[in-house]
């Protein structure tokens, strides 16, 4: 049986529809990422999922109750879930008695919270502040003491909506430590929305994505990022290369895709005459120089257009003759290489590094 399990939610607001269709299932111990651009529902169905909205259409159930509409059944659940929110609220008390208010609400003895706040203090690396006006905090140590207040309760459900966002490096940093620290022990299930799509990876084994009210798309990290199920889904994942193209030959798993007069092969369960997209992620070209030996089986030439530095790294735009190829080299490489605009390369790439996905047009 789900910890949670959504069924068809959907919800408006001033006749806007901000969720349509939204199926998702969390198992005990899961560790989900909601992505999405912003605007496209994270926050709103987080919060349905914290019992803080009331969605419109479907059926929200908690550990086998549906507790879409049943008061009791959602105060009950509502004690086993906590949520922090994106811009964290602390009362202007010190930090211990901050990260104990949820304990003393329920009415637990003197000696089991101050046990409990204790063992967060340590758990956030903050027991020096358990004295501090909470106010005076920076915004890394409010959002790490948000955390502490909603771990003390124990809660089965930890829901989080942005936890690091408009932290600085350090500060996020410390806030995902205290994340894997909770994950490795296994025994509060977790979801979290976030616009970091690499934190995203380094943290759940699940990842939804949110695109316009709808997830299209839930699976593993390399799922999601790799083989990404529509065009929609690879364009915000970071998907740059999406070539159309035409099945025109089948020997057993091998196709051969034309794109353009370009003959590209990879592993697909297509037909020959099915039309496709050939998606190719940046980092999984390699740039040569004409005729240089190479193990992949698929080569694509063109000329160096565009050039954008992206810190250590540059970002290359081949021009192929009727379509653009972007992939990603050190700034090592480029000077190596002395390469420029108008350059002429061999953009290389394995038949493994190919994701094929349906074209409709």
């Amino acid at each position: 049986m789900s910890l949670m399990e959504l069924v068809n939610i959907g919800q408006k607001f001033d006749k806007k529809t901000l969720l349509e269709g939204i199926n998702l299932k969390i198992e005990r111990g899961d560790v989900l990422s909601l992505i999405g651009p912003t605007g496209a529902g994270k926050t709103t169905l987080i919060r349905i999922m914290a019992l803080l909205e009331q969605q419109l259409d479907g059926e929200l159930w908690f550990d086998g109750v549906d507790i879409a509409r049943s008061g009791s059944s959602r105060t009950e659940a509502r004690r086993r879930i906590a949520y922090v929110q994106q811009k964290p609220i602390v009362f202007s008390r010190n930090v211990f008695d901050n990260i104990a208010c949820g304990l003393k609400w329920r009415r637990l003895a003197k000696d089991s919270i101050h046990r409990r706040v204790e063992d967060a203090l340590e758990l956030i690396g903050m027991e020096e502040f358990r004295n501090r006006d909470a106010k005076t905090l920076s915004g890394g140590e409010t959002q790490r003491v948000a955390i502490a207040r909603a771990l003390v309760t124990e809660p089965e459900l930890l829901l989080l909506d942005e936890p690091t966002a408009n932290l600085d490096p350090i500060s996020v940093a410390k806030v995902e430590a205290i994340l894997e620290q909770i994950i490795a022990e296994g025994e509060t299930t977790i979801v979290m929305t976030t616009h970091d799509m690499a934190q995203g990876q380094r943290l759940a084994g699940r990842i939804g994505v949110i695109i316009q009210g709808k997830m299209p798309h839930i699976g593993s990290p390399t799922e999601v990022f790799f083989s990404p199920n529509s065009t929609e889904v690879a364009e915000f994942v970071g998907v740059d290369n999406m070539l159309p193209g035409i099945v025109t030959a089948r020997d057993e798993e091998l196709v051969t895709i034309d794109v353009k007069g370009n003959q590209v092969e990879a592993i697909s369960s297509h037909s020959v005459g099915d039309k496709v997209y050939v998606l190719i992620r940046p980092e999984d070209l390699t740039f040569s120089f004409k005729k240089e030996p190479s193990s992949a089986r698929n080569c694509i030439e063109g000329d160096i257009c565009r050039m954008t530095p992206l810190g250590p790294v540059v970002r290359i735009e081949l021009d192929c003759h009727g379509f653009s190829l972007f992939g990603i080299l050190t700034k090592r490489s480029v000077a190596d290489m002395n390469l420029s605009t108008g350059s002429h390369l061999d953009a290389s790439f394995k038949v493994t590094a190919i994701h094929i996905i349906s074209r409709h047009k």
